[in-house]
């Protein structure tokens, strides 16, 4: 009784808004509006099962699409919950502040609830974040990928894995380089750390966005020498 009290004071006081939008919500454990809800979830597009990119209905895409077709990836395929676009890219943008941990709780939780749906057929073993190296980690406070990582393991039902893997050392920012230069650049970046027990088991890999794929090739390189036997993908969104 006296915590609805406390919580009705609250919202007088206090209303939740919309992460996106301001506009008011029901509750801050929501932490988005129905509509923007609707827009940040919504893939109205065929997605290449390989990278995530937009194909078209009718493309064939067993061996990858063309943007992908001729790059060797560590991993077997990659799911998404969007194009990098519109309300998606908003709060993907918003997440890589230093004040990221309220909304990337609320996108994790969203997130999770399309999981089961959207992952739930690849009967993972574990799940892994992408570690951010770090000096990128102190500056952001925190990564923000992690309570992505967290929640999607919670809703699959199997443990996540994150402290498993690390990023050895630090790489120039991939959005200002070209495809070449990511795989080069990239190249040994990430490494299992030695208690990690990967052998024969099947990983989910979890990142906000995938360009060129690059980053998760190479994460899902360490996991496969560590013992892995297979790396799967899955991102917020595809750029």
């Amino acid at each position: 009784m006296l915590r609805r009290l406390l919580h009705g004071m609250r919202e007088v006081f206090y209303p939740s808004i919309c992460f996106c939008c301001g506009t008011l919500v029901e509750s801050d454990e929501v932490g988005f509006c129905p509509v923007c809800i609707d827009q940040i979830t919504r893939d109205d597009h065929t997605t290449c099962p390989r990278c995530s990119s937009s194909i078209g209905k009718h493309a064939l895409s067993e061996e990858g699409c063309p943007r992908c077709r001729d790059d060797r990836f560590h991993f077997e395929g990659c799911t998404r919950l969007g194009p990098y676009e519109g309300r998606l890219r908003e709060i993907i943008l918003q997440m890589k502040g230093r004040d990221h941990h309220a909304l990337a709780s609320h996108v994790a939780r969203l997130w999770a609830g399309h999981a089961v749906r959207l992952l739930g057929t690849l009967k993972v073993d574990a799940v892994a974040a992408i570690p951010l190296h770090w000096r990128r980690r102190l500056s952001r406070g925190g990564n923000q990928t992690a309570p992505l990582a967290s929640a999607i393991a919670a809703s699959l039902k199997v443990p996540d894995r994150s402290t498993w893997l690390k990023r050895g050392r630090a790489t120039p920012h991939q959005v200002e380089q070209s495809a070449t230069m990511r795989r080069t650049s990239l190249k040994g970046a990430f490494k299992a750390v030695k208690r990690a027990r990967f052998n024969g088991i099947r990983i989910l890999l979890v990142d906000d966005v995938l360009t060129t794929g690059s980053t998760a090739s190479e994460a899902a390189r360490a996991l496969k020498l560590a013992g892995a036997a297979e790396v799967h993908v899955a991102v917020l969104a595809h750029r």
